[in-house]
């Protein structure tokens, strides 16, 4: 009996456990134009934070710092759920193709973060107010 106890209970644990990691990820989705990748990253281990890469780079391009020395530099930005966005200097991508399309016109919320898609580009912002704008013509942060 004591067993069986030890044996549901280390089960139920780790359900539970699985549950929590299950929740724990990253939300994709890109506009029809396979230029503008976007993940929500909501893991359990990092602040939340909303990352969109443009496949066509910033425009213009801003100064490469110092820093961003061995990755990539200006594929994108990034922003927290609060705060200004910064420019991206990676060495990796969030690029899905089977991320979910974020039609012309609609827009997609989560995590504090809004996102609007139009043919003219994306914007997305965060609960502060802070975003950024992405297209081929050119990019800005707010």
């Amino acid at each position: 009996m004591i067993r069986l106890t030890i044996a549901l209970g280390a089960l139920a644990l780790a359900l539970s456990t699985g549950t929590a990691f299950a929740a724990s990820g990253a939300t994709t989705f890109r506009l029809p134009s396979w230029n503008i990748f976007c993940a929500y990253e909501h893991y359990s281990f990092a602040p939340f934070d909303l990352r969109c890469e443009i496949r066509s780079k910033l425009r213009p391009m801003p100064a490469r710092p110092k820093a961003c020395v061995d990755a990539a530099w200006g594929e994108g930005y990034a922003m927290l759920q609060r705060g200004r966005p910064h420019v991206l200097c990676i060495s990796d991508t969030i690029y899905d193709p089977n991320a979910r399309i974020l039609r012309y016109g609609a827009t997609w919320r989560g995590g504090g973060f809004t996102c609007q898609s139009k043919v003219a580009g994306l914007r997305c912002r965060n609960r502060s107010g802070h975003g950024f704008f992405l297209s081929r013509a050119r990019s800005y942060s707010f």
